[in-house]
């Protein structure tokens, strides 16, 4: 797989150029745990001011660490803790701009100050898993970002798949 690294001038740029290096790393295999390490990896090399990308996966009615780049975190959240129990529980991106003042917000690393957690629904609606990606920089995403993230989960959605 050859994945050529480059700066871009737009978050547009940016997101295309991830998607489609998404679905080439979906394309390279069918073993997911190899899509979501390389998956997570691409986004913490190519996405500005993040300190943690991940995934946790749904598995018996709870979320389940997955692969990730960053600090150790949580290896069980129930759904409906925290930021990404919440977006396993609505099947809705939440956009957290200050986590410091989020009541449910589950700390792993006292730098972050702002997450956004994106769900990945199956053609069925079920829930596969979500994207998790933490910022130390207090509101680093925005609705570009939520966008771009979300096409993403519908790629990994249809890689699994």
């Amino acid at each position: 797989m050859d994945i050529e690294y480059k700066s871009f001038q737009t978050k547009q740029e940016l997101y295309t150029y991830i998607h489609k290096q998404l679905q080439l790393i979906a394309d390279e295999t069918d073993d997911i745990t190899a899509i979501l390490a390389n998956a997570s990896a691409l986004l913490m090399l190519e996405l500005e001011h993040i300190n943690w990308s991940g995934f946790y996966l749904y598995k018996n009615e709870k979320l389940i660490l997955g692969p990730f780049q960053g600090k150790p975190a949580v290896a069980e959240i129930a759904v409906g803790d925290g930021v990404c129990g919440t977006a396993a529980e609505n099947l809705k991106t939440q956009l957290v701009e200050d986590v410091h003042s989020c009541c449910n917000h589950i700390s792993c690393d006292m730098a972050t100050s702002s997450e956004i957690v994106v769900p990945i629904l199956l053609s069925d609606g079920s829930l596969f898993g979500v994207i998790d990606i933490d910022s130390p920089v207090l509101s680093r995403f925005d609705a570009e970002d939520e966008k771009g993230l979300e096409h993403a989960a519908k790629i990994i959605a249809n890689a699994v798949e």
